[in-house]
């Protein structure tokens, strides 16, 4: 694994909260911009058309994580919307629950998309929302570690072991050039 190691991504750092169920693949990256082939073109547009109270662009800036509520993901089935996620150095979706395309989606990138309770979610929001929270995430442990202020929380979640496997190699390229 320790060669897998290597390109393995960053899943830590500073969260983007969107306090909202349902936000959907046009939301994350907008349709007009699938007709795009290099991915970089991807990143300005990021959550370009998303409508939630109290966001601007200027809050993606310097973020690595976001958290979020239920179904994230959800609309059309694409990978532009984990590529616009990735251009903006955003590895890693906690969520309640994702539209399964998504999320697969997101391993097949190398991304994590980790699925925790409403509880929790309900916890995260109530205690870090508003403040300037960072995500430490450890893969082989399955947790994530939420910090701001002094606070800190740890939380545990469960992916599959290919989902991890993915996640180490980088994704599914790099995982199948590993093994095939």
């Amino acid at each position: 694994m320790p060669e897998q190691e290597e390109k393995m991504k960053n899943f830590n750092g500073k969260v983007l909260f969107l306090d909202r169920n349902d936000i959907n693949t046009d939301e994350i990256i907008p349709a007009r911009y699938l007709t795009e082939v290099d991915k970089k073109e991807l990143k300005p547009h990021l959550l370009e058309d998303i409508t939630l109270d109290n966001f601007s662009k200027d809050k993606i800036a310097g973020k690595k994580a976001i958290i979020s509520r239920i179904n994230f993901g959800c609309g059309s089935s694409r990978e532009h919307a984990p590529w616009a996620l990735e251009e903006n150095d955003i590895n890693i979706v906690v969520a309640e629950s994702f539209a399964r395309i998504f999320r697969q989606n997101m391993f097949n990138c190398g991304m994590a998309a980790i699925e925790l309770p409403a509880e929790a979610i309900d916890e995260i929001f109530a205690k870090f929302s508003g403040m300037e929270a960072d995500i430490k995430t450890d893969i082989e442990k399955q947790t994530i570690t939420i910090s701001a202020n002094n606070i800190n929380k740890t939380y545990s979640f469960k992916i599959s072991s290919f989902d991890k496997e993915l996640v180490f190699a980088g994704g599914w390229v790099d995982y199948a050039e590993s093994k095939y």
